[in-house]
């Protein structure tokens, strides 16, 4: 092998090796200063517009985008005896219309849903190993797939008291006796900054979470 080709084997084996130990150095570093997940889902306090009453919907005015402030009255039921009118318990936008005028609709029927479209949060599910680092007020990089071009800014508002699997409406069983262990995951309710309309309630997200 001729002295100017052994030069190239090494001067690329070289380039692999330093590589190799930048990406280690990043990943390193990566997992040392943050806490990251897909996991995680945009979110919104969500109400609910009920009817006070069993009558007619005499009038509505609930459409899917219009905006409501609290006790803003949105429609009436008359039971043949009065009209009862029926008020938003909350400000919010209007997301899911369920109903519309002249209907029949029963006491405690849901109407209407609304959800504080200014407040959006995101809800992450972080792995119970990965808990012990994170606090309330902690900085976070989120992406939404809706959006994926915009990184916004974030702050951790909550940390869940309880994992997930506590809130499961059907707790897994060990009838076997055979135990895997099985690794929790715990909700974690993250700010969103300054969302642009191309975030909707639902969307998929990814956060980076500065420990």
């Amino acid at each position: 092998m001729s002295k100017g080709k052994l030069l190239i084997i090494n001067f690329i084996g070289l380039v692999v090796v330093l590589g190799l130990i930048a990406t280690g150095v990043y990943m390193y570093y990566q997992h040392k200063n943050y806490v990251k997940t897909d996991d995680a889902v945009v979110s919104a306090d969500i109400t609910e517009v009920v009817a006070p009453a069993s009558g007619i919907l005499t009038e509505w005015k609930g459409s899917a985008g219009n905006d409501m402030k609290v006790n803003q009255a949105v429609g009436t039921v008359n039971d043949g005896k009065a009209a009862h009118e029926i008020d938003s318990i909350a400000a919010g936008t209007i997301i899911k219309n369920e109903v519309k005028a002249n209907e029949l609709v029963q006491s405690g029927q849901v109407l209407a849903q609304t959800a504080d479209m200014d407040h959006m949060y995101v809800l992450a599910n972080i792995k119970e190993t990965e808990l012990n680092d994170i606090e309330i007020g902690d900085n976070v990089d989120i992406t939404v797939d809706g959006d994926s071009n915009v990184t916004f800014d974030g702050k951790v508002e909550d940390i869940s008291y309880a994992t997930n699997s506590v809130f499961s409406a059907l707790p897994s069983q060990n009838a076997t006796g055979n135990y895997t262990k099985v690794t929790q995951k715990v909700q974690v309710k993250i700010s969103i900054q300054n969302p642009t309309k191309k975030v909707l309630l639902g969307m998929n997200a990814e956060v980076k979470i500065s420990i």
